[in-house]
């Protein structure tokens, strides 16, 4: 298993408009083939800055079955116009 880590900064404003784009299509997220978990997180201190953490079978689950597909440019238009500039992605595993 490993985690995704996504850093994502939103135009600030736009934080609502935001989380409603990730409700409408973070069913196209979980359902991918090897995503074990899905979870948006929003800062407290920082309003406009979110994590999103995904629990993904393995690396290329994530980069051959989602990132390498049409639901990643689905994904993408929905929440896409809402960063500020791209997120960072990094994978974790644990110790």
């Amino acid at each position: 298993m490993v985690l995704e880590v996504a850093d994502i900064d939103v135009t600030p404003g736009a934080e609502n408009e935001f989380a409603a784009a990730f409700h409408g299509v973070k069913e196209v997220l979980a359902t991918t083939p090897g995503c074990r978990s899905v979870r948006m997180t929003q800062g407290v201190e920082s309003p406009s800055r979110f994590v999103l953490l995904v629990e993904w079978e393995s690396v290329e689950a994530h980069e051959q079955n989602f990132r390498g597909t049409d639901r990643f440019a689905a994904w993408r238009a929905a929440i896409g116009p809402h960063f500020a500039h791209p997120p960072r992605v990094e994978h974790f595993r644990d110790l």
